[in-house]
């Protein structure tokens, strides 16, 4: 008895043939020969941030962008590196910018005349400039380190240090929007560090005020002819000077100390938790309203701490004026005695 076949496996069959027997025609590859070299896939250095080198100076920067250097540089007069232009962004990268004149002149970075969106940062400024040690600073180098020609704006100067210089070292103006942080200055003939906000720096031998700003922090300035540290507010913060105030705080002084070998040790209008000693004929510590658990000390001058309103304060003065207040709460006398108008929880 005859079958009758089946089409559609025969079908199936014939189209398997030609598969096995044609692999090549099937799976043809295209061309075996690479096209060329990878291209690459990441931007460089200079698209992501495209940047412009100084390697000699001096040098004026007139168009806004940013600028590096490749090198130390070093200047026999005048101003090393000027920045006449808004928008500039300054990296010393790790070098260092010296003088050889003498007497000393010149600024390393001049910022021009009301300029705004600055920044400078990462590396030295250096010059001759000494001490005698008696507050006369002479020898050759730098008049300024980084300064200004008319107030700026917009400006931030962090991580540089600059040592001997005959004037100011770090000078931005007191302009509500110029910072310095994380910045160290030593031996310079009148300011170390001007800025509004001024963060994590020390100024160290200045012949003038060390530090100087509005709001300050966790910063150090050592004065030997003038104020080691001056602010409206300072907060965790210490000052020292040879001949005048140690810290002196316009507004609030929190967490302070202040040291003088002649004047007051600490002024505040509002001092809480800080000390303040004179080795001299100054007050220790002066509130000009309120002191809050401060220490006050003097060796020879009025008062080892005095204030309007004294609360759970120490004083601290041989043979004289502990503490002297209108107001005073559980507040005690280490070495002396005592003029209070109004005690409270005291003996």
């Amino acid at each position: 008895m005859k079958t009758k076949p089946n089409h559609q496996l025969v079908a199936a069959v014939a189209l398997l043939s030609t598969c096995i027997l044609q692999p090549a025609t099937l799976l043809a590859q295209g061309s075996l020969t690479p096209p060329g070299a990878p291209a690459p896939t990441m931007k460089t250095l200079q698209q992501v941030e495209p940047r412009v080198p100084i390697s000699t100076a001096p040098f004026t920067i007139s168009q806004p962008g940013s600028y590096y250097l490749t090198t130390n540089l070093t200047v026999s007069g005048g101003d090393a590196i000027t920045i006449a232009t808004n928008g500039v962004t300054l990296d010393l990268n790790g070098f260092t910018i010296s003088s050889t004149t003498n007497p000393a002149s010149g600024t390393a970075v001049l910022i021009g005349s009301g300029l705004r969106n600055i920044a400078i940062q990462n590396g030295h400024i250096q010059g001759g400039v000494t001490n005698n040690g008696s507050g006369v600073f002479s020898g050759p180098g730098f008049g300024y380190g980084i300064s200004y020609s008319g107030i700026p704006q917009n400006v931030r100067v962090s991580g540089v240090s600059v040592s001997g210089c005959q004037y100011d070292g770090i000078n931005v103006g007191h302009g509500a929007s110029t910072t310095v942080e994380n910045c160290v200055v030593r031996t310079v003939g009148r300011y170390g560090i001007v800025a509004n906000t001024i963060r994590g720096c020390v100024a160290l031998d200045c012949g003038s005020v060390a530090i100087d700003g509005g709001q300050v922090s966790d910063s150090r300035g050592e004065s030997v002819g003038g104020t080691g540290l001056y602010a409206t507010t300072a907060q965790n913060c210490y000052g020292s000077s040879s001949s005048g105030t140690g810290l002196y705080a316009y507004d609030t002084a929190i967490g302070c100390y202040g040291r003088s070998s002649s004047g007051m040790g600490l002024y505040a209008y509002i001092a809480q938790n800080c000390h303040g000693s004179s080795s001299g004929s100054g007050y220790g510590l002066y509130a000009g309203r309120t002191a809050i658990g401060c220490y006050g000390e003097s060796s020879g001058g009025p008062s080892g701490l005095y204030a309007q309103i004294a609360a759970f304060c120490t004083g601290f003065r041989y043979g004289g004026q502990a503490i002297g207040a209108t107001i005073a709460n559980g507040c005690w006398a280490a070495a002396g005695t005592n003029l209070i108008t109004y005690k409270y929880n005291m003996p």
